[in-house]
């Protein structure tokens, strides 16, 4: 499986962290940057190219994990393209091993998420690190009701250009 890792300056040592994490699971990372931290950049520059990428695999082995402040804005970017359910992962008042770990689970096994937008300002390394291997481990389940559904939200969603 494919995972693409962005971010913006909010996001960008968590970035650099996860990636070489995400790769030594076996994993192939492609880095669509930011390619350093620069202050002023826009996530939407770096996060609008993956989402893209993701919405146009045919073979859906692409998923994504998108790092910002707090992952909102990156996820609302994200959703503007067809085929593309993010979801916004920036902790819980519980450990990762309580709630937190059953609505990861339940965004890969209800909702195929193929997008994971992390809130770097929220996560510490091992948070999010946990996290992302919860949500890349977990499979859709293949429900009928699930499948259903997501065929529903696709067929209400274009493709932005």
């Amino acid at each position: 499986m494919r995972i693409i890792i962005a971010c913006d300056h909010a996001g960008f040592e968590l970035k650099e962290h996860l990636k070489n994490i995400v790769s030594s699971w076996g994993y192939e990372v492609i880095d669509r940057g930011a390619p350093t931290h620069e202050s002023q950049d826009d996530y939407p520059d770096y996060v609008a190219p993956v989402a893209r990428a993701v919405s146009e695999d045919d073979s859906r082995q692409t998923r994504a994990i998108i790092i910002g402040g707090s992952g909102q804005g990156e996820a609302i970017v994200a959703n503007r393209f067809a085929r593309v359910r993010a979801v916004v992962y920036a902790g819980e008042p519980c450990s990762v091993q309580t709630n937190a770990s059953t609505m990861l689970m339940l965004t890969r096994e209800h909702n195929d998420a193929n997008v994971l937008s992390l809130g770097a300002r929220f996560l510490d390394t091992q948070t999010a690190e946990e996290a992302v291997k919860i949500w890349l481990e977990t499979p859709f389940s293949n429900d009928e009701r699930h499948i259903r559904r997501i065929q529903k939200i696709e067929s209400t969603t274009s493709n932005t250009s």
